[in-house]
């Protein structure tokens, strides 16, 4: 039998994996045609677009190779040592992958969202932006929902590491199980 949390951490990646090719497309294609302004010049001005960077490398990163790197640990506790993920182990693998989940893609996603408009908004009128300084970008943009986009941002990195903090309590116990 496979291991059950392996397989479960996989599957997670392989969405990650086909969602971070979907945003890549996105990027691309805007590039050409209807993000104006476009990615590229974000990216390249810096200052607040290095959010919409940052974040898109982060997804990838966290998001998608390391949820399957972490299907490794499950796979080696499950099926190299043979110790079983029940109980309370069990509990704590399901806050790991809820919490890791929910925590990567509402942290990365919100730097994308939140970088890409910053930045374009930094950019000169001439090629698309509203040629704003950082102040107005961080008075009109990063705080323009309750509380702002750095606060939930946290947020989302906090969920994002105690699920990982739970998922290593989860594999101490296992490791340490009897067999």
């Amino acid at each position: 039998m496979p291991s059950k949390w392996a397989s479960r951490f996989i599957a997670s990646a392989i969405i990650h994996g086909a969602i971070a090719a979907a945003i890549t497309l996105y990027i691309v294609l805007g590039q050409l045609t209807f993000l104006k302004p476009e990615p590229s010049r974000v990216i390249a001005f810096g200052s607040a677009g290095t959010w919409f960077m940052m974040g898109y490398l982060s997804y990838i990163l966290v998001g998608v190779v390391g949820v399957a790197v972490t299907a490794l640990f499950y796979y080696h506790i499950e099926e190299e040592l043979k110790r079983p993920i029940i109980g309370a182990a069990s509990g704590l693998a399901w806050l790991h992958l809820l919490l890791m989940n929910i925590g990567v893609v509402g942290a990365t996603w919100l730097m994308m969202y939140s970088g890409y408009l910053g930045g374009a908004a930094m950019l000169p009128a001439e090629v698309g932006g509203r040629g704003w300084n950082p102040g107005q970008v961080h008075a009109n943009v990063f705080y323009a929902i309750p509380l702002g986009y750095p606060f939930w941002i946290t947020v989302f990195i906090v969920l994002l590491a105690a699920g990982v903090l739970l998922g290593g309590l989860g594999y101490l116990i296992s490791w340490r199980r009897r067999t």
